[in-house]
């Protein structure tokens, strides 16, 4: 029997292309899309504020849910501008759904967590599953503290809470909006429409970066994974890449070789220098077989591809 899938922030970056991917694995009347804004063909959907608890619980049973992916949050860049909104949409929702999931016996909770939460206490290079968390940013604490209540609910309640700390994500179906790794994805449009673009990060900044497609993949994976090998109920170390602004500005040169670049770091090249610069993942490796498909040079080549084909369309 398939399961009933709610989604919170729906119409986000990783939103529309999980809740698409999970509506092709368990069909479409299965896979309920949930946010403040609603996008076209996004049917079944519902209007939902994250902190309307009344609303969450009312949806959940009017559509027999079993299982929720909690995706709605305000991201790093944009979460320094309104700290406090930040904290209350980040936490206080993610609390209300860990208590709906308890009270209402459901299956399973997916919470996204990130590299944010490392902060300069932690090992830049090849960052251990387990560090001391001192993050930088509201959105990092937002994250952090978030871990700790999944964690919670798990051991004393039972709850299967399913979690992944995302690197940057980078896919060709949407523009990001409020992330400090946004650069990586605006790189690659800048590059068809302008052949120029202004990096708002230093040239040599690195970060732990993943293609959409092994985002989507290691979430529906880690949600369909066998409970009793998991061994983190906080927050799986994920990786695929680690890149500069410079690097993957090369590796776009070698397809568009009038390409050009700028560096401007405003306030993010200080929210990205407190992150780490690569992750040790050997942990989800070995507790439900995570192997990601895609590299800086094959990511490019699939970014470019799709954007080529999107942009024609809108000619």
């Amino acid at each position: 029997m398939s399961p009933k899938i709610l989604i919170t922030g729906a119409n986000g970056q990783i939103g529309r292309v999980l809740t698409e991917a999970l509506r092709q694995k368990f069909g479409r009347e299965n896979v309920l899309a949930t946010d403040i804004t609603k996008i076209e063909d996004n049917e079944p959907f519902e209007f939902l504020d994250i902190l309307n608890s009344q609303r969450l619980y009312e949806i959940v049973e009017d559509h027999n849910i079993t299982q929720i992916y909690h995706l709605a949050a305000i991201l790093s860049a944009s979460g320094e501008w309104n700290p406090l909104k930040t904290w209350n949409i980040n936490l206080n929702g993610l609390l209300t759904v860990l208590e709906l999931v308890r009270e209402k016996k459901l299956d399973k909770v997916f919470f996204p967590s990130t590299i944010a939460v490392f902060g300069n206490t932690t090992p830049r290079v090849e960052t251990p599953q387990d560090v001391p968390l001192l993050p930088s940013t509201v959105y990092g604490m937002s994250k952090s503290s978030g871990e700790l209540w999944c964690l919670y609910y798990y051991n004393k309640f039972g709850v299967d809470v399913r979690s992944l700390r995302y690197p940057g994500i980078i896919g060709w179906q949407s523009l990001p909006a409020g992330g400090t790794t946004d650069y990586a994805v605006e790189i690659y449009h800048a590059a068809l429409k302008n052949k120029h673009y202004e990096c708002f990060l230093n040239a040599d900044t690195r970060l732990p970066m993943m293609y959409m497609d092994d985002a989507i993949k290691a979430t529906i994976d880690l949600m369909e994974a066998d409970g009793n090998r998991l061994t983190v109920r906080y927050g799986y170390n994920l990786a695929a890449m680690s890149f500069s602004p410079e690097e993957i500005f090369q590796e776009i040169k070698k397809h568009i070789p009038e390409f050009t670049i700028d560096y401007k770091p405003d306030f993010r090249e200080n929210i990205a220098r407190s992150w780490t610069e690569s992750i040790d993942d050997r942990v989800a490796r070995k507790d439900w077989d995570w192997n990601p498909g895609f590299n800086l040079k094959t990511m490019s080549e699939d970014m470019l591809h799709h954007l080529k084909i999107v942009f024609s369309q809108e000619k």
